[in-house]
């Protein structure tokens, strides 16, 4: 595959991670995979950083900026840096008549094409994964059913 057509694909990956995010449950692992990618394109010179917009959701009531970065024919929003301040231009209020190009890809896809280009493995978790068809009550009583002997033998008072 050519440069460009990877740098398409993972543009469309992002463009597929980031819809998702904005309405998952918890979004924190498609941000996380959202931004390492741009921030591994921004090194490797494949994207480009075009300044900066105020937020549409600010937080707490305060009005802060995101950092406006383009990957191939796409446009996405990251935290910026203390950097991009001093060395961005300010673009003042989001655009909303411009829109990224409608892409159709699976959000599994997405995340393949994302992984295999930052190398991300995911962590092992640290107990073994028990079978599905059996789970364990977290409350576990004993019994003492047919523990005890009837009649009583030993006598507990002295």
């Amino acid at each position: 595959m050519k440069e460009q057509e990877q740098i398409e694909e993972i543009a469309k990956a992002l463009y597929t991670v980031n819809r998702h995010a904005k309405t998952a449950p918890d979004p924190k692992h498609l941000y996380y995979i959202k931004k390492a990618t741009i921030n591994q394109l921004l090194q490797q010179n494949l994207a480009k950083k075009v300044g900066l917009h105020f937020s549409k959701h600010p937080k707490y009531s305060n009005q802060h900026s995101t950092l406006l970065v383009q990957v191939a024919d796409y446009y996405f929003h990251i935290p910026p840096t203390k950097d991009d301040f001093k060395e961005l231009q300010h673009l003042g209020e989001l655009d909303d008549s411009y829109r990224n190009p409608q892409t159709k890809m699976s959000l599994s896809q997405a995340k393949k094409v994302i992984y295999r280009y930052i190398n991300w493995k995911a962590k092992k978790p640290p107990y073994p994964m028990k079978r599905a068809g059996r789970r364990a009550s977290t409350y576990y009583t004993p019994s003492s059913l047919g523990k005890m002997e009837w009649p009583p033998t030993k006598s507990h008072r002295n």
